[in-house]
């Protein structure tokens, strides 16, 4: 009987085809983890609720008193913070990424999927759609919140559109780096460390100051910083006042914006299958 199964499995599988089953599968890993969203409203607010007050506290508590390069001639600093607080979201996120693989990991919830009969490319691919998923209601919350707060894009729609898009894809590509970082990790409580990563990647940067207020031997790291890339080509393609800047990098803040992300893409992802690949052995 249980070979009349297998059979029957095979050649169902046959039928649709191996992309078939690995965009099925795919699918019904990022129904699981959206799923623990909605079981677990405390975190999803926390999630969510985090960008929100963030740009209160900065928008509100610093921005009356920071006035920099490219803040504009009436120096709301609204217009050139929020395009950095949509980066720094998208940069954070890797964390959340990395705190659920390793949650999984220790917890035997890889383990256990990868004991089933489901494309092996299904976990990441799943884990990388769901996160991609919450990327996009976070940045409609904090644009929308932006907006309430007197932040505006004066460029065009194809333009706004493109700048939300270079954020979504260096949030795509931190997902990889998440996702290695998860499980190499042993311990939820040791993947909190990794805000001490997270917090230097934004803080050196232009998401609050431009670099060029910083000493002189930390503007250029700040200036070629990744998270300076996107935030730069961000405020670019919404008009926003700029961080300013004469160096190569900064005067290419589009294109390395695409760059950047390409480039961690192609690095950590290989480090992330051939991790995943290693649990087994």
């Amino acid at each position: 009987m249980s070979a009349v199964l297998t059979a029957d499995a095979t050649d169902t599988q046959s039928a649709h085809g191996r992309l078939y089953w690995a965009l099925s599968d795919t699918w019904n890993v990022t129904r699981r983890y959206l799923t623990q969203f909605q079981r677990q409203p405390v975190n999803i607010a926390w999630q969510l609720g985090f960008p929100i007050i963030s740009v209160l506290l900065y928008g509100f508590v610093f921005g009356e008193a920071m006035k920099v390069p490219g803040g504009g001639d009436d120096g709301d600093y609204k217009q050139f913070l929020m395009p950095g607080m949509f980066v720094m979201t998208m940069a954070f996120g890797f964390m959340n990424t990395a705190m659920a693989v390793v949650t999984d990991s220790t917890k035997g919830v890889i383990d256990r999927f990868r004991s089933m009969p489901m494309a092996p490319s299904a976990v990441a691919a799943g884990r990388g759609l769901a996160d991609l998923i919450v990327a996009c209601a976070e940045l409609t919350i904090l644009a929308l919140t932006a907006l309430a707060i007197g932040w505006r894009s004066s460029a065009g729609l194809p333009e706004t559109l493109a700048a939300f898009g270079l954020l979504l894809l260096l949030r795509f590509s931190l997902i990889w780096v998440g996702v290695f970082l998860g499980l190499v990790v042993p311990t939820p409580e040791a993947a909190g460390g990794l805000y001490a990563v997270a917090f230097p990647l934004t803080m050196i940067s232009s998401v609050f100051v431009a670099p060029s207020l910083m000493p002189d031997w930390l503007a250029p790291i700040a200036a070629w910083n990744p998270v300076s890339s996107t935030g730069t080509a961000a405020r670019e393609l919404f008009g926003n006042p700029g961080a300013g800047g004469a160096s190569w990098v900064e005067q290419n803040a589009v294109l390395m914006a695409v760059v950047w992300p390409v480039a961690i893409s192609l690095l950590f992802l290989p480090l992330a299958v051939r991790k995943f690949k290693q649990l087994s052995r």
